[in-house]
């Protein structure tokens, strides 16, 4: 008398029984399968990490800039955060902020953008003059960011592009002013880098004045 046993593994996808086989082949991006002490050990990755993700979206209107010489800043309180901490950064990643806002200016009138981090100034557009007089016009601000090396002050590398506009409310021209620069001297990834985007007039009156109602920042790679 003979008796013969028969084992088979029921294999279910999600719950659901798949049909029986006596080959399992295993497929997907990253998937491998290795003979591990006399078991097929199966490994399979986790998802992606998400490389375009919110990192921070205001909530408020900024305080308007007005009657000041003062450096000030075009960010109010909102949700997330504007702070990469100390040894946070990796080579390649990359940012955008978004602005938005409305601003009025007399006759000839100069402003200054500023994009700073941990204190550092990583772009200044210098003193542009606006022109002709400013009337409640819309402005824009587009910032491009992406860390080329990390490490202190000397070693570290990030480069950065702005793109200011503001569209005329009397005849719905566009006009504007871009800047880029490369900081590879006083960027500091080994420190905490808070960003802060500020507006400074050259003269100060009422007549001058600056605000946003919109600024989102996205990681973007």
């Amino acid at each position: 008398m003979s008796t013969s046993i028969s084992i088979r593994t029921i294999v279910q996808d999600e719950g659901t029984t798949v049909p029986a086989n006596d080959v399992i082949n295993f497929t997907g991006t990253g998937v491998t399968v290795t003979n591990v002490g006399g078991k097929a050990t199966v490994n399979i990755p986790g998802n992606a990490p998400a490389t375009n993700y919110g990192l921070f979206a205001q909530t408020a209107n900024s305080t308007i800039i007005t009657n000041t010489t003062v450096e000030s800043s075009l960010i109010n309180g909102g949700v997330g955060t504007l702070t990469v901490p100390a040894n946070g950064f990796s080579v390649g990643d990359s940012f955008r902020a978004v602005f938005g806002g409305v601003m009025n200016a007399n006759n000839n009138q100069n402003i200054t953008i500023r994009v700073v981090a941990g204190g550092v100034i990583l772009l200044d557009s210098l003193a542009q003059n606006l022109g002709a007089s400013v009337i409640n016009d819309v402005w824009s601000l587009n910032i491009d960011f992406t860390v080329r090396t990390i490490g202190a002050a000397g070693v570290a590398s990030i480069v950065t592009l702005g793109a200011f506009h503001y569209t005329k409310t009397n005849n719905a021209s566009v006009q504007g002013f871009g800047f880029n620069v490369v900081n590879n001297t006083t960027f500091d990834t080994t420190i905490s880098n808070t960003l802060d985007v500020t507006a400074q007039w050259d003269a100060a009156s009422t007549g001058n004045n600056i605000y946003s109602d919109i600024f989102i920042l996205n990681k973007i790679y």
